[in-house]
């Protein structure tokens, strides 16, 4: 049983890594978010389980990488600074690009998952 659960959290987890990306940069499309809060989004409203150490690393990536900038902000309520990050224009023609090729490939999926039918036991 318990080597079951580990395989499904491994399972998962594969999953999880091609699609990353495209969750950031579709929470980004909103507004500008600090990292806490594209964590608790992606892990809360989208269910992806990404850790701490997963999170910062991809968006020193992807900002490396010209698809999002980031700002240090000072709020009033808050102790300390936080650091927004926010897509620029080639971040959301990337976002577009990765949406249309996630809606090819799971179209294309769905097809096929379909096409297995309802397990029978």
């Amino acid at each position: 049983m318990a080597r079951d659960a580990k395989r499904t959290g491994n399972r998962r987890t594969q999953m999880n890594k091609g699609v990353v990306e495209l969750a950031l940069l579709s929470i980004l499309r909103e507004r500008a978010h600090y990292g806490l809060e594209i964590l608790d989004r992606m892990n809360g409203e989208v269910g992806l389980e990404v850790a701490d150490g997963t999170i910062y690393p991809l968006l020193h990536r992807m900002e490396t990488g010209g698809f999002i900038t980031s700002e240090w902000v000072i709020e009033p309520d808050h102790a300390r600074p936080r650091k927004y990050y926010a897509l620029t224009v080639q971040g959301r023609a990337e976002l577009r690009a990765m949406a249309t090729e996630w809606r090819d490939l799971s179209k294309r999926i769905n097809a096929l998952v379909g096409k297995a039918g309802p397990e029978k036991e």
